[in-house]
C-alpha cells in the first residue's frame, strides 16, 4: 500500500515513516510543505494520503487545502488528516464531499501505533476513522438539537462508535451486547434523525457526521 505523508516536524515524520514500513507500507513521498505535497499527490497516485493539517508556507490549513484539491482531481482519494487540536472547521472540509475514505485523528493518536495503522488501513479501504475527541465534539455542538435529544444514553453510544468507522460487531463487542441489539439501536438512530438506513458502513457515518454538522 503507497503512501504519501505530509508532516513538518522531522522526528514525528521521521517516526510515522518507521511505523508505516514496519507495518509494510510503502512511502512513496514524504514531504514537510504544502508545494512539495500538491505535487507528490499528483505525481505518485498514492493509495492514500496522510497528511498534517497545517504545513509551511502558510502554517494555516496549506495540508487539508492540498488534500482537498488532489480529491477534487482524483474523487474518493483516501485522505488520513492529522491535527494537534480538534478543529471542527476543517472536519467539516473533509467531510463535505461524502466520496472516498477519510480520517481525522489527533496526533497523539500515532503513538499507539496499532491504533493509528488500523486507521490509515480503514481510510485507505474507503472507510472512516474519526477521533473520538472529534465526534464527542461534533455531538456536544448539536446536543441542544430535538432529534439528538431524542436520543438514548445507549443509541448515543452507539452512535459515537458509528461515527468512527466501527462495524456492528466491533460496536456489539465494546458495549458487551449482540449484534442483533446494535442493530436495533442503530435502526432507532436513523429513524429518529430522519435519515435512511444503509448497508454501507462508510456511508452511513458519513451521513450521520454531516447531519451531526449541518449549520
Amino acid at each position: 500500500m503507497r503512501v504519501v505523508l505530509a508532516e513538518d516536524l522531522f522526528l514525528l515524520r521521521d517516526g510515522l515513516i518507521r511505523m508505516l514500513e514496519a507495518f509494510d507500507f510503502e512511502i512513496a513521498a514524504a514531504v514537510d510543505n504544502g508545494p512539495d505535497l500538491a505535487r507528490a499527490l499528483a505525481e505518485e497516485q498514492p493509495d492514500v494520503a496522510v497528511v498534517d493539517v497545517r504545513l509551511p508556507p502558510s502554517f494555516t490549513d496549506e495540508g487539508l487545502q492540498c488534500a482537498l484539491a488532489a480529491r477534487r482531481e482524483r474523487p474518493g482519494l483516501p485522505v488520513l488528516v492529522l491535527s494537534q487540536h480538534v478543529e471542527q472547521l476543517y472536519a467539516r472540509e473533509l467531510l463535505a464531499d461524502g466520496t472516498g475514505g477519510v480520517g481525522y485523528l489527533l496526533k497523539d493518536r500515532v503513538f499507539d501505533a496499532g491504533q493509528f495503522v488500523d486507521a490509515v488501513r480503514r481510510v485507505a479501504a474507503g472507510g472512516t476513522a474519526m477521533d473520538p475527541q472529534v465526534i464527542a465534539q461534533l455531538l456536544s455542538r448539536r446536543s441542544q438539537d430535538r432529534p439528538l435529544a431524542r436520543l438514548t444514553a445507549r443509541e448515543t453510544e452507539v452512535l459515537e462508535l458509528m461515527a468512527e468507522g466501527r462495524s456492528n460487531t466491533a460496536i456489539a463487542a465494546k458495549l458487551v451486547i449482540t449484534e442483533r441489539a446494535v442493530a436495533k439501536h442503530t435502526s432507532n438512530i436513523f429513524g429518529k434523525l430522519a435519515l435512511p438506513p444503509s448497508d454501507d458502513d462508510n456511508r452511513r457515518v458519513l451521513a450521520v457526521l454531516a447531519y451531526l454538522d449541518r449549520g
